[in-house]
């Protein structure tokens, strides 16, 4: 359970964080170009949120609400109570609607029918014009009380809540939004004026346009608004890598310096791959620093290797990146991929265990398992499994000064085959291996390549997304809150935010409605043909695309349940 909570909690933190700063990027550009955002939400809020403020003006914790003058609270129930009137109304209204309509719909269906088969054409049509004529005063007030409606409380939260709103007030940068928190973690939004968004505020489109909405700007001004969240999202990657390789720089082993090369998976190895390879090329490019290399690799259509004294071409067949996912995900998996290739170090013994009362020491290397030889850390593993409390005689080298012996000696192990050390798990403890430190100013471009190197390489991995395999890989909260470690690491934390920060960048761009990416389109559907798309095509098209989304969300967080159980 613990472990679920950390896990749980960097997830949440992270995406708060994204949100906040990707919806930040959206309300900046906005109000430089003096767009009003009328609302900013971390997380989704329907039917309440657990808090809201607008400074100046009130705060809320759920559905309390206090204004910070006494008098806003006497002015707002009057316009609830001229809301709760027209409801009223409208209720009424609707009752005595709903005889005509179902009527008018009858006919309609009676019509229908009657082209299949003549006879009452006339008659029909004409009750038909008889129920529209009934019908007709009825909708044209029920029209006049949503505008009442929406007009009672547009014009309250423009005279009290944006200083009047009216020409010669000076605009506020941000004491005129109202910010909150909603209880649903699958997002957030800017209600930004004169946009059709995900708060799908159609009453406010049907006024005439003001200076201060959205769709009175120029296309430009529009395009960066809409873009803004992309970019402050790749923009906080950027930043994250620069800190994170100006406070620790960075160490690694290149794959020069691993003599004794690597080890690889059995899904790597039937595509041709032995342990022992040196990775040397992916396409013709250097393979050199692994926290590159291993996408490089898997992506590529041929990986050159060294294997021996000679240089080896590797095919890299179709879908190998699935192959590797469903490998990583069984519990047979001892490696992901490629592993690096290095010796069985003893760093620690436990005492009262079975190494304790061998006699083995801190600085031995063990080098054989009943006779089996053991070269590498990863064959020892695999070699110990399956001597569950049994008697194993293990071989070791054991270095004194200039002297190195080689020992053997019977080892007792437990029920989960382990004999109480520790092992050296850093190849840098036995190769040479290169730490790059860098300065203030020389993080930055180092942070900029991190980021575009991940978004290149996330780009190039969507397209397997759309193959029967990828369908089957794809995740929810569930298989992006397994990649968090199991304890706290704030670098291990903050290279996932980053991470995420980018695929989150990357989705949102794509053009579909409901995304950024989507009020591209349409923006750049106007400035090509002259013409801004119909509102209510928009409206129908964002809704089309939030459907779609929901059905992903649904698809993405069900599988993650359907593995659960397999």
């Amino acid at each position: 359970m613990d472990t679920f909570l950390i896990k749980a909690t960097q997830l949440i933190l992270a995406f708060a964080i994204l949100v906040i700063v990707h919806e930040f990027g959206h309300f900046l550009f906005a109000r430089i170009f003096g767009v009003r955002v009328n609302k900013f939400y971390v997380f989704f809020n329907p039917v309440t949120s657990l808090f809201k403020w607008r400074p100046g003006k009130y705060f809320a914790v759920g559905k309390k609400k206090r204004h910070f003058n006494p008098e806003l609270d006497e002015k707002e129930a009057e316009v609830i109570k001229v809301e709760n009137e027209l409801c009223a109304r409208e209720n009424t209204l609707r009752e005595q609607a709903q005889p005509l309509a179902k009527r008018l719909s009858q006919l309609k269906r009676a019509l229908f029918l009657n082209n299949l088969f003549p006879g009452r054409r006339k008659e029909i049509e004409s009750e038909m014009e008889d129920v529209r004529r009934r019908l007709r005063p009825v909708q044209e007030e029920l029209s006049a009380i949503a505008a009442k409606t929406y007009t009672a409380r547009a014009e309250f939260e423009e005279k009290y809540y944006y200083d009047g709103g009216r020409k010669g007030k000076k605009r506020r940068f941000w004491k005129d939004t109202e910010y909150g928190l909603g209880w649903l973690p699958l997002g957030g939004y800017c209600q930004i004026a004169g946009m059709i968004d995900e708060s799908m505020d159609t009453e406010a489109m049907k006024r005439p346009a003001q200076d201060w909405e959205f769709r009175s700007k120029p296309a430009w001004q529009r395009l960066l608004v809409m873009i803004a969240g992309v970019l402050f999202n790749f923009l906080l990657a950027i930043i994250i890598y620069a800190g994170l390789v100006y406070a620790t720089g960075e160490k690694y082993v290149p794959f020069r310096n691993a003599t004794m090369g690597m080890t690889y998976s059995g899904e790597a190895q039937k595509a041709g791959f032995h342990n022992g390879d040196i990775p040397l090329l992916a396409d013709g490019k250097a393979l050199d620093d692994p926290s590159t290399a291993r996408m490089a690799m898997i992506q590529a259509k041929t990986v050159t290797v060294l294997r021996g004294n000679d240089t080896v071409n590797i095919a890299i067949p179709e879908k190998f990146i699935f192959r590797l996912d469903e490998e990583a995900k069984s519990d047979t998996a001892t490696v992901n991929f490629m592993a690096y290739r290095f010796p069985t170090r003893v760093t620690q013994i436990t005492p009262g265990e079975g190494a304790a009362k061998a006699g083995i020491r801190e600085g031995d290397e063990i080098i054989a398992v009943n006779d089996v030889a053991t070269p590498a850390l990863l064959d020892f593993l695999s070699t110990l499994k399956g001597h569950e409390n049994s008697t194993v005689n293990i071989t070791l080298l054991r270095r004194e000064g200039n002297r190195t012996d080689t020992v053997t000696t019977p080892v007792a192990l437990n029920s989960g085959s382990k004999m109480g050390i520790g092992l050296e798990v850093d190849p840098s403890a036995f190769f040479k291996s290169e730490e790059i430190h860098y300065g203030l100013f020389e993080s930055i471009p180092r942070g900029i390549e991190m980021g575009t190197d991940k978004l290149t390489a996330y780009a190039k991995s969507m397209k397997m997304v759309f193959t029967k395999e990828g369908a089957e890989s794809i995740g929810g909260f569930g298989a992006i809150g397994s990649i968090f470690p199991e304890k706290w690491d704030w670098i291990a934390f903050w290279n996932i935010a980053a991470f995420l920060s980018v695929a989150l960048a990357f989705m949102n761009i794509l053009p579909i409605p409901a995304l950024d990416g989507g009020h591209v389109m349409f923006l750049l559907y106007e400035v090509i043909f002259r013409r801004k798309p119909g509102e209510k095509f928009m409206e129908y098209a964002q809704m089309t695309g939030m459907f779609l989304l929901i059905l992903l969300l649904l698809y993405a967080n069900g599988m993650d349940i359907v593995r659960l159980f397999k």
